[in-house]
């Protein structure tokens, strides 16, 4: 069922007080059984619109399971047409939608797939170009369909990256002669380095249509014929401008576009002589496929990114690949290449010095180290709290007492895995109250990331009735998910 089809259940079902009760406390073994007895609907057809299993549906109903998950209280509210506010939701997008007629046609821009354009400067003009100008023109129907765009992995992800490591091809073509000189290109510049700490501060696509705006004037300079040292320098602000709209992208939930602007990134730094850069765009499409549990592609992509910039990293650099190696083997259970990796990252870390690498790596520092580790070790504890639960616990504190407020992201995503980090050790009072700090802290982004990890966070709360603190901590957690 889509979020345009007629809903399943008669009006006079959801005005019982007690289906409305049910809804209210998510007693969803008591909210199934009415629906079952009073509207008619068989637990497949429950399952069906719900997107769950009828083994779910019958387990739930039979209380030996209870719905935790935020997202499936939404598709459960989706699928059955329950008002958003019977289930303590905001008003959900169906309520206040007319039904869409037959779909709009996809954006231009979207061929020739990425795979298929060569390793060549002029194709990832191109394809920036192409890109951006679809993106610019997006309308909300099409939004909503990238929103479901799944991200590539294994063999079609990896395989089109090996021209990473190769030199970049050239091909001649007539183009229009280029006068920009060093003082404009350092003011776009200039431009892509306030974009990135926008970024790094706030999260969020707020300011994704500007980067890409940006992306957009940079492509049309670099389809004019400039000076060698010139063109280099584009290249370089065009993978910086594309580094941004990718993450800005998959903040916002946009996973495919998000590694459409990851590639276009990684072409324009190798255009551009930027093996550096290169493998920190690398790293970042390796985070992607860890928060999309592709462990062993991220691997992959952290040796591609490991091999391509051996001889040119710092120590910052290799300290921040390190620490994704580590989130790879945490995400495989290997517990003691984890370890050795995050050693690895801490050794690398020691050999930093101000100033002496770019400036898009000065973020990665001590207490960026310890909220990665901490938040890999939480991964760990989520298998084996009685092993690691504590050390993710320091490892987050001290990443919370080391940052600063430009970093008001990472910021709400360690008090998020702090708050888990309590639960797990049955400190039932410490982790309300971070909790709340939590709630406070995601109130200031605008990152589906946090979003998405606070939505985790709820699940903690869930089963916890007889304590009123929690109770009033989930209200708000659901409070700020419904917005």
């Amino acid at each position: 069922m889509d979020a345009t089809t007629p809903g399943t259940l008669a009006r006079d079902i959801l005005e019982r007080e007690d289906v409305r009760q049910a809804l209210a406390e998510h007693d969803f073994a008591a909210a199934f059984a009415l629906i079952k007895k009073y509207g008619g609907l068989s637990q497949n057809r429950i399952a069906s619109a719900c997107h769950l299993t009828p083994g779910k549906i019958s387990t739930i109903i039979s209380g030996q399971q209870q719905v935790t998950s935020f997202e499936v209280i939404c598709r459960i509210a989706d699928g059955l047409r329950i008002p958003g506010h019977l289930l303590g939701l905001g008003p959900r997008a169906w309520e206040t939608r007319p039904v869409q007629a037959d779909p709009s046609p996809e954006p231009e821009g979207e061929r020739p797939s990425t795979d298929e354009v060569p390793w060549r400067p002029d194709a990832t003009v191109d394809l920036a170009a192409n890109l951006t100008r679809s993106d610019l023109v997006m309308d909300r129907r099409a939004a909503t369909r990238a929103l479901a765009g799944a991200a590539i992995t294994g063999a079609a992800l990896l395989d089109p990256l090996e021209g990473w490591l190769q030199p970049a091809a050239s091909a001649a073509r007539p183009r229009r002669r280029g006068r920009l000189g060093a003082r404009e290109v350092e003011e776009l510049e200039s431009t892509a380095r306030a974009f990135r700490a926008w970024d790094h501060k706030y999260g969020g696509g707020l300011r994704r249509k500007a980067v890409l705006g940006q992306l957009s004037e940079v492509a049309a300079h670099l389809d004019e014929h400039q000076a060698p040292r010139v063109e280099q320098r584009l290249y370089q602000v065009m993978a910086q401008l594309a580094g941004t709209a990718a993450t800005m992208a998959w903040d916002t939930g946009l996973q495919h576009r998000a590694q459409k602007y990851y590639l276009l990134a990684l072409r324009a730094a190798h255009a551009g002589g930027d093996m550096v850069f290169g493998a920190n765009v690398l790293a970042g499409m390796a985070r992607q496929m860890l928060y999309r549990d592709q462990p062993q592609d991220a691997l992959e992509l952290i040796r591609l990114a490991q091999d391509g910039a051996r001889h040119v990293a710092g120590p910052r650099v290799r300290s921040m690949l390190h620490t994704r190696e580590a989130w790879a083997y945490a995400g495989m259970s290997r517990t003691a290449a984890f370890q050795r990796a995050t050693t690895q990252a801490a050794e690398a870390l020691v050999d930093a010095q101000p100033g002496e690498e770019p400036y898009w790596i000065a973020y990665f520092n001590e207490a960026e180290l310890a909220g990665t580790t901490g938040g890999r070790l939480l991964d760990l504890a989520r298998q084996d709290p009685k092993r690691h639960a504590e050390a993710a616990a320091t490892e987050i504190r001290q990443a919370l007492d080391r940052r600063g407020p430009e970093a008001s992201r990472s910021h709400a995503l360690d008090r998020i895995g702090l708050a888990q980090c309590h639960f797990l050790l049955g400190d039932v009072n410490a982790a309300v109250e971070e909790t709340q700090r939590a709630v406070d802290a995601a109130r200031a982004t605008r990152s589906s990331r946090v979003r998405a990890q606070l939505g985790e966070l709820y699940t903690y709360t869930v089963g916890n009735n007889t304590a009123r603190p929690v109770r009033e901590a989930r209200d708000r957690i659901r409070d700020l998910l419904s917005t």
